[in-house]
């Protein structure tokens, strides 16, 4: 397969946590971190990690891309990172296209809204129009599999059916790059076996998708390129 230009960059990307609870933390506090950071662990406090450390990273637009390694290795961080979700410590990120995250189960759901009315919600911080989802939103509950529950409050749904409904809320607006983290570890095999499906047609429509599984024989099937990730570091790309 020929790629296009690169739909996401990192350069020399630096990310550190802290296990402490950091929202007393000023924005001096902050700043004054980042300048204190020189490209090594002395850029940290005791009670800090690094995540990431000094990532370099290419994906071609159209490219479908997998990050394997255990947990705790920094896939989720460089998803989270593309995004926007959290911002490099240190570094160049530089993203090209919209981005349509699946990082977690729900996420952006507003659990005192009825299905329905989270399409909207969930489709407007995906970038889609209000007209759009209109047009959409028959097609969106169709896939799901959830007309007879979309009427009801997301909170009274299992992680099955908040899956349903924001795979298929994802994948019907029209985004360049698509952030999938387990994804389908979660809902019966037939639901599994559509989303991959679904996947397979991103892919030959020229989408770039980002694929976290620990699943290693999924991701073969999927990825056109594999990078394993261990402690922050790249160590191998396949």
């Amino acid at each position: 397969m020929s790629y296009n230009s690169s739909a996401v960059i990192f350069e020399n990307i630096w990310k550190k946590y802290s296990r402490d609870n950091i929202f007393h933390r000023s924005i001096r506090e902050d700043i004054t971190s980042i300048f204190r950071f020189k490209g090594d662990n002395s850029g940290i406090a005791p009670n800090e990690f690094w995540a990431l450390k000094n990532v370099n990273l290419s994906i071609k637009e159209g490219e479908t891309v997998g990050l394997y390694g255990p947990n705790g290795a920094g896939k989720s961080t460089i998803l989270k990172l593309i995004a926007n979700v959290t911002y490099p410590t240190a570094g160049n990120l530089k993203i090209n296209g919209r981005v349509a995250p699946l990082l977690e189960i729900g996420a952006g759901f507003h659990l005192d809204l009825t299905g329905r009315e989270n399409i909207f919600v969930n489709g407007t911080i995906l970038g889609m129009k209000i007209p759009e989802i209109k047009t959409k939103i028959n097609s969106i509950i169709d896939f799901s599999e959830l007309e007879e529950f979309i009427n009801m409050s997301v909170k009274k749904y299992s992680s099955g059916m908040y899956l349903r409904l924001a795979f298929s809320i994802a994948i019907h607006s029209e985004a360049d790059i698509y952030l999938i983290d387990e994804i389908l570890a979660v809902g019966d095999e037939d639901f599994q076996k559509k989303c991959l499906e679904k996947i397979f047609e991103l892919k030959k429509r020229g989408k770039t998708l980002i694929v976290v599984t620990h699943d290693r024989k999924l991701m073969e099937q999927i990825a056109d390129r594999i990078i394993f990730i261990n402690k922050g570091d790249i160590l191998q790309e396949i």
